[in-house]
C-alpha cells in the first residue's frame, strides 16, 4: 500500500497528463495482474469495480470519529486540518499518529473492504475500519479514507487509467475503453489487457452504460447549423434513467448510475414483459392520465401529459412507495433511445436506425413472463397496478415512446419550442439521425434547448468553504429572499462567479463573519446576487419553504442593496404560473 500511496502523491503533484499516465502504467508493470487490478480500481476512486452493488455504508460521520479516537485529538483540530485540506483523507493523514512501515498491501485493502462491506451494523463496521486504520502510515490512511469515500481527488481521471492499461499492456486505447465500458470494472479490463483478450469483452447487462449528453444552444439559428438530418423531442423535467431487462428481470439506473428500481414499482411488471432483452434511454416523469376518444370507436386510449418537476419530487428517494403515492403521484417512462437489444450492442448503430428498432420493440406484442422482482401479494409489488385512479379500469401504459417530431427551419424549431411549453415541459432535445450514441460524452450530436423560468435578486446568508481546486475559499453560497422584515432561506448555489469574484467575495465574507461554525459561516447579510433557476419546488429543505431547481449566480449585484432583494410574494408568483 506504500508504493500505491506514494504513487498518488507523484500523480498529485503533477498537472502534465502525460506524466500521470506514465505513473500509473509504471505501478502495473511492476506488479502482478492481481494486484495491478485491485488497485486500477483503486486508481479510479472506488474500492469495487463500478458494476458491483457492494457498498461499504460507512458514512462520513462515522469516518470522522474514528479518526479522531485514533488521532485522540479534539475535534477542533480535524476541523482545522479539514479546512486546510478540504477531504478528510488529508485530516487522517494530518491528525493520526506516526507508525512504522505496515507492511499493508492492496489486496490487504481490498479484503478489509469486503469485509467492512460484508458487515452487519454501524458497530461492526466501525471496528473493522478502526483496525485498518490502525495498522496504516499516516499517508496510507489518506489513501485508503480517499478510496472509501469515493474522494481521491488527485487529478486522475478514470480515462486516464485507461490510457495506462493501454501504455502498460500494449492495448489500444479504444479498445481499452470500450472494454471498460461494457463490463464496468477496471480491473477486469486490465486482466483482459494483460492477457490480449480486450476483444472479447461482452456487455454486461444490469451494469448501466454512461449516458449520452446534450449540449445547450441559445438559438433555433445555432441549432440546425450543426446537421440537417434532425429529430426533435419535447425536453421533460424528470429524472434520466436506463432500464435493463432480460427473462422478466429489470433494474433502472439513475444518471448516477445508482438503482433506482424500488422507487419506482409500477415500471418493472410493465418493462418485463418486453419481448427481447433490452437497455432503455429515457426520462421518468410524474404523469398525469386523462382518456379520450379514438376515432368514431367507443373505446379510449390513454393520453396524458407530464407534471413538474416538483410532484416527481415528492417520489424520490423512497426505498418504499405507500399506497397513498402510488395513486396519487402515477409516472411514466418516457423512453427515447435503445442502447442494447437481444444480444447486441446498439450504441454504434445511427441514431435513425436505433429510433426504427425501438419502435419495433415497444409496438410488438408483450410476452407473458412475470417481473421477477414482483414480491408476494400484499408487498410493495402488489400496489404496482393501480397507481392511477385510471389505471383501475383502463389498459394503462407505463412504457412510453417519447414522441419524436421533425424539423426543418428556424421557424419549425421555434413552433416545436412553444408548443412544448404550452405542454409544461422545459424545452426541446434536438438530435443528428446519423449519429451514434456516445455513453458519457457531450458533444453537438444532442443538443438541448431551454430558457429559464426566471431569475431572483436574492441575499446571501451563509457561505461555506469550497473543495478541490476551490480548497481555502469561501464559494458555496447560501441565499434568501425578504419575508416581511425578515430573511428565509430559499436556495444554495456555487457555479456562476468568476475565481477573481470568489477570491474578492472569500476576503469579504470573512471580514463580515456573524458566526463561524468551522467550515461553514454565517455572515452579514448584505450581498445580493441575481441568480437563474429551471424551475421551483415546494420544500422543507428552507424556511421559505421553497428551492430552486439548478440555481445558478447569473452576477454580482452590487449595486443592490438587501432591502432591494424579492420577496417571498414573487417566489409564490413563480411558483403559481409555473403550477399553471
Amino acid at each position: 500500500m506504500k508504493r500505491f500511496a506514494t504513487t498518488c502523491e507523484a500523480i498529485a503533484a503533477t498537472t502534465k497528463k502525460g506524466l500521470k499516465t506514465s505513473l500509473v502504467a509504471e505501478y502495473f508493470a511492476a506488479h502482478t495482474t492481481d494486484v495491478a487490478a485491485a488497485a486500477a480500481v483503486f486508481f479510479s476512486g472506488r474500492p469495487f469495480p463500478a458494476w458491483e452493488e457492494t457498498t461499504l455504508q460507512v458514512g462520513g460521520r462515522s469516518l470522522w470519529r474514528i479518526i479522531e479516537e485514533l488521532a485522540g485529538k479534539e475535534e477542533g483540530a480535524l476541523t482545522d486540518a479539514y479546512r486546510q485540506y478540504g477531504d478528510l483523507g488529508g485530516v487522517a493523514e494530518a491528525v493520526l499518529p506516526k507508525r512504522p512501515e505496515s507492511g499493508l498491501g492492496v489486496l490487504d485493502v481490498e479484503h478489509a473492504f469486503r469485509q467492512i462491506a460484508a458487515a452487519n451494523g454501524p458497530a461492526a463496521k466501525a471496528s473493522l475500519v478502526c483496525d485498518l486504520l490502525g495498522r496504516t502510515t499516516p499517508l496510507e490512511a489518506k489513501y485508503v479514507v480517499k478510496i472509501m469515500t469515493g474522494d481521491l481527488r488527485i487529478g486522475l481521471k478514470e480515462s486516464l487509467v485507461e490510457e495506462a492499461i493501454a501504455k502498460a499492456y500494449g492495448g489500444t486505447l479504444v479498445s481499452v475503453q470500450r472494454a471498460n465500458m461494457l463490463v464496468g470494472d477496471m480491473g477486469e479490463t486490465l486482466r483482459l489487457a494483460a492477457q490480449g483478450k480486450l476483444g472479447e469483452a461482452r456487455m454486461r447487462l444490469f451494469h448501466p452504460l454512461g449516458f449520452m449528453l446534450a449540449s445547450p444552444v441559445e438559438s433555433t439559428e445555432e441549432a440546425l447549423s450543426y446537421f440537417s438530418a434532425v429529430a426533435v423531442e419535447d425536453k421533460y423535467d424528470g429524472i434520466r434513467a436506463q432500464a435493463h431487462v432480460s427473462h422478466g428481470q429489470v433494474k433502472i439506473f439513475s444518471r448516477t448510475r445508482d438503482d433506482i428500481t424500488e422507487s419506482f414499482p409500477e415500471l418493472p411488471p410493465d418493462l418485463a414483459g418486453l419481448p427481447q432483452d433490452a437497455a432503455l434511454d429515457g426520462e421518468i416523469v410524474a404523469w398525469e392520465y386523462s382518456t379520450g376518444p379514438v376515432g368514431d370507436e367507443t373505446e379510449s386510449s390513454l393520453v396524458g401529459r407530464a407534471r413538474p418537476f416538483s410532484v416527481l419530487q415528492q417520489r424520490l428517494g423512497r426505498k418504499k412507495v405507500s399506497e397513498k403515492l402510488l395513486r396519487g403521484i402515477p409516472v411514466a417512462f418516457l423512453v427515447f433511445d435503445l442502447l442494447y437489444l437481444d444480444g447486441k450492442l446498439m450504441i454504434d448503430r445511427p441514431l435513425r436506425e436505433r429510433a426504427l428498432m425501438l419502435e419495433e420493440l415497444l409496438t410488438a406484442p408483450r410476452k407473458s413472463v412475470p417481473y421477477r422482482g414482483a414480491q408476494k401479494e400484499g408487498g410493495q409489488e402488489s400496489l404496482a397496478f393501480a397507481s392511477a385512479p385510471v389505471a383501475q379500469s383502463l389498459n394503462v401504459k407505463r412504457i412510453i415512446r417519447a414522441p419524436v417530431f421533425r424539423a426543418s427551419s428556424p421557424e419549425d424549431l421555434e413552433q416545436l419550442f412553444a408548443q412544448a411549453r404550452e405542454r409544461g415541459n422545459e424545452g426541446l432535445m434536438i438530435k443528428d439521425l446519423t449519429s451514434p450514441y456516445t455513453p458519457g460524452k457531450r458533444g453537438k450530436s444532442w443538443l438541448k434547448m431551454k430558457r429559464e423560468l426566471a431569475t431572483l435578486d436574492v441575499v446571501v446568508t451563509a457561505v461555506e468553504y469550497g473543495h478541490g481546486k476551490r480548497i481555502g475559499v469561501l464559494s458555496d453560497y447560501t441565499f434568501a429572499v425578504r419575508d416581511g422584515e425578515h430573511l428565509v432561506n430559499i436556495g444554495k448555489a456555487y457555479s456562476g462567479l468568476t475565481d477573481a469574484e470568489i477570491a474578492e467575495m472569500t476576503n469579504w465574507f470573512l471580514d463580515h463573519t456573524l458566526e463561524d461554525q468551522g467550515f461553514r459561516r454565517v455572515v452579514e447579510p448584505k450581498i445580493v446576487l441575481e441568480v437563474a433557476f429551471n424551475n421551483m419546488m415546494r420544500s422543507d429543505r428552507h424556511e421559505s419553504g421553497y428551492a430552486l431547481r439548478f440555481p445558478r449566480i447569473v452576477r454580482l449585484r452590487m449595486d443592490k442593496a438587501a432591502e432591494e432583494a424579492d420577496t417571498l410574494e414573487r417566489v409564490r408568483e413563480i411558483w403559481e404560473s409555473q403550477e399553471g
